[in-house]
């Protein structure tokens, strides 16, 4: 889930610096359709649920 967002986010950063060429792909959660919040919302919330189960619970 790190790299997805780390890829999205480095090539908005190439487009706005102008060394990359613009494409169609989304700022991360952010999106007019909506299509590309739900998947990344939904990323997140499984990256959020494993990483919870996988941590030890002490009472």
């Amino acid at each position: 889930m790190a790299a997805l967002l780390f890829f999205q986010v480095a090539i908005n950063v190439g487009f706005n610096l102008k060394v990359m060429p613009v494409t169609g792909l989304t700022l991360p959660f952010v999106s007019s359709g909506g299509s590309s919040l739900v998947s990344m919302m939904f990323a997140i919330g499984l990256a959020e649920s494993v990483a919870m189960r996988h941590r030890k619970l002490e009472f």
